[in-house]
């Protein structure tokens, strides 16, 4: 079983995130509860992961557009398409390497996706970050979006860096090692932080309302 809740839940997490920190009561008070978003899980999402990659949302969006257009992605049809294919649908040369040695290490039965659903989140964290491509961003997103798991904590994201700073009145972004640290009290619900955290970011700080200790004047 996964460490912690099993599943992530977003009002018992925004219950426990405002009876812990005022400062995140009054973020919840300020957009209201985040959605709750969930991608299927398997080898289609990590091939998504791997294309969203270090590109905007409507780059990665228009390049699954066009590989997923056939029909549904798997290794053999990804597999099928080789080099030559996926370069033709946007991948870049990296991510054509990082797809191909996914979908070749699931092919040779070297790594099922459907396992890490039964993997406790650092046993799961370890088998996907051992796959060529993926780093701990990548693996925290796929636990936490397609596994629905409720104490990830991506730390590097520099969304949730910014949105911590506006939060919490900070005079810089909080790195990685400093955001860890605020973050601590939030656990068991990191990932319902997370959410908060990104719509914060979303509908406050990108709207450039960013005045003020607490984010609210």
């Amino acid at each position: 079983m996964p460490d912690g809740p099993a599943r992530l839940d977003i009002d018992a997490g925004l219950a426990h995130l405002a009876s812990v920190d005022p400062d995140m009561d009054k973020a919840i008070e300020r957009v209201g509860a985040p959605e709750q978003r969930r991608r299927a899980p398997g080898f289609a999402a990590l091939v998504n992961i791997i294309v969203s990659q270090q590109v905007s949302l409507q780059s990665a969006a228009a390049i699954w557009n066009r590989l997923s257009a056939p029909g549904p992605v798997t290794a053999a049809t990804v597999l099928a398409l080789g080099e030559e294919g996926l370069r033709g649908v946007g991948f870049s040369r990296p991510k054509i390497r990082y797809t191909l040695a996914l979908a070749d290490a699931v092919v040779r039965g070297d790594f099922n996706p459907a396992d890490l659903a039964a993997m406790r989140d650092e046993e799961a964290m370890a088998a996907i970050t051992a796959l060529l491509g993926f780093g701990r961003w990548s693996g925290e997103i796929y636990l936490m979006f397609c596994l629905g798991r409720a104490d990830i904590w991506p730390a590097g994201d520099i969304a949730l860096q910014e949105a911590a700073r506006v939060i919490k009145g900070l005079n810089q972004r909080p790195d990685p090692s400093t955001l860890d640290v605020i973050a601590e009290p939030w656990r068991p619900w990191r990932s319902v932080a997370a959410h908060l955290l990104w719509r914060y970011y979303r509908d406050v700080v990108k709207a450039g309302a960013t005045t003020g200790v607490d984010g609210f004047q």
